[in-house]
């Protein structure tokens, strides 16, 4: 019987999801169809609740909705209900858990994807919203030895540094136009963009929060925009000699941890980094077109 998946955010035109996870459905040779949903707010959870039904496996949940679909949920994980926010619904027999797997995407992403393992390694962090307390989380987690968030308001940098403060890892809070960013920059192993700058139709788009002469060529830098595939910040550390990671590893090895949640198999994660990859490239060709 052929079973249902998909993803659900307001608006939904920008997915990728839909591409890589059909990608993958069809190479394991499963009988699934994965959708996008466009569902406005006051329709989440009507729509949440329609999951429980015979032949609908689950969904991924992307922006504004990862915080609003919590209430209709009979369980959610410890992850979720540390960040807040659930980004994977399964369906066993009419019973819905939530899951957040961008934690556990962005470490793979890490290990996987550039051979990091952030254990004992001091790591700077750019941003403080949702995204960045999905990967502060999985740091303090996987035992870093010192965290910096810098954020364009200090105060929400000063919230995800108190979660490290309970975890007795050293951490502290700086301006992301702060003096202070560039020797921050200059002693991290590992530096993490979780902002939009440098996104393609954002509004700092060609924008890099770093410049190269204040990235170490020693260091990881992982840009978590993947529209476009080779940031501005990408783009800076290379010319820094440092070493990179796109967002679309991250998007992906996500996306390959609901796959396994729904199928309890593995996921072709070179298959749907490869289907990924080429639609981004695509849609960057038709614009430049």
């Amino acid at each position: 019987m052929s079973v249902e998946l998909g993803i659900i955010g307001y608006p939904i035109g920008h997915s990728i999801s839909p591409v890589f996870q059909q990608a993958a459905l069809d190479h394991c040779g499963i009988d699934a169809a994965y959708q996008a949903w466009e569902v406005h707010h006051d329709g989440v959870g009507g729509f949440v609740n329609a999951l429980r039904r015979p032949g609908m496996l689950g969904i991924n949940v992307t922006v504004p909705h990862k915080e609003a679909v919590i209430p209709f949920l009979d369980e959610v994980d410890d992850w979720a209900a540390e960040a807040g926010a659930v980004n994977t619904i399964v369906n066993r027999d009419g019973r819905l858990t939530g899951h957040n797997t961008d934690g556990t995407g962005f470490l793979r992403a890490l290990r996987e994807g550039a051979g990091f393992d952030p254990a004992g390694r001091k790591v700077l962090v750019l941003g403080a919203g949702g995204a960045a307390r999905g990967v502060v989380l999985a740091l303090l987690r996987d035992g870093v030895a010192e965290l910096v968030i810098a954020n364009r308001t200090l105060q929400r940098a000063e919230a995800l540094v108190r979660l490290a403060s309970s975890r007795d890892i050293p951490a502290r809070a700086i301006s992301l136009t702060s003096s202070d960013l560039s020797q921050a920059a200059a002693e991290a192993d590992l530096i993490v963009n979780s902002t939009t700058l440098g996104m393609t139709h954002g509004p700092d788009e060609g924008a890099s929060p770093l410049s190269r002469e204040h990235i170490p060529p020693t260091a990881l830098v992982n840009d978590l925009v993947y529209n476009p595939l080779r940031t501005p910040l990408l783009q800076e550390a290379e010319q820094a000699g440092a070493s990179v990671l796109g967002g679309i590893q991250m998007l992906v090895y996500q996306g390959a941890a609901s796959f396994e949640m729904w199928f309890g198999q593995p996921a072709p994660v070179p298959v749907m980094l490869e289907a990924a990859s080429q639609a981004m490239r695509a849609r960057s060709q038709s614009l430049n077109g």
